[in-house]
C-alpha cells in the first residue's frame, strides 16, 4: 500500500505560509515540497474550498493562509485532503454468506472504526499553531 503523505507535506507547506509576508506562488511552494506546480495547485484547492487558504489570481497572486494556524486543527487538513484509506487491512467480501466471516469482518470492522476514530480524535486535538510554537521552542 502506498502512503500518501499530503498531510505532512501540507502542514509543512502551511506552516511556511505563516511566515510569508506576502502570497506564495504555486511554484514557490511546489520548489519548497520538492513536487510540481500542478500537484500543488491540486492540493490547496481543497484547502480553499475548506477555509483554510485563500488565492488571489495575477501578478502578486498566490497562496495565503485565510485564517491563524490556532484556528486549524490537523483534522480540518486531513477532512480537506479528502482522507486516504488509513489501513491496509480490509475484507475480501462485502456481504459472505458464511455466518463465520460475517463475524471475522465485524470484529475486523469494529476495531478499524475504533482506531480511525482515535487517529481522528488526535487530529482534532493539535492545531497547526502548536506546531508551529514546538518548531520555535526545539
Amino acid at each position: 500500500m502506498r502512503q500518501d503523505n499530503r498531510l505532512s507535506r501540507v502542514l509543512h507547506a502551511l506552516l511556511h505560509l505563516d511566515g510569508m509576508d506576502k502570497p506564495a506562488t504555486s511554484e514557490q511552494i511546489a520548489q519548497m515540497l520538492q513536487t510540481n506546480a500542478a500537484v500543488v495547485r491540486r492540493t490547496m484547492s481543497g484547502l480553499r474550498d475548506a477555509g483554510i487558504v485563500t488565492s488571489t489570481k495575477g501578478h502578486g497572486g498566490g497562496w495565503s493562509l485565510a485564517k491563524p494556524l490556532d484556528e486549524i486543527t490537523l483534522l480540518a487538513i486531513y477532512n480537506a485532503l479528502g482522507p486516504p484509506q488509513l489501513f491496509a487491512i480490509g475484507n475480501d467480501d462485502e456481504n459472505p454468506s458464511c455466518l463465520l466471516a460475517r463475524s471475522a469482518y465485524a470484529a475486523t470492522n469494529e476495531a478499524l472504526d475504533a482506531a480511525r476514530q482515535h487517529f481522528e480524535q488526535s487530529l482534532e486535538r493539535v492545531t497547526v499553531a502548536q506546531l508551529a510554537e514546538h518548531q520555535r521552542s526545539a
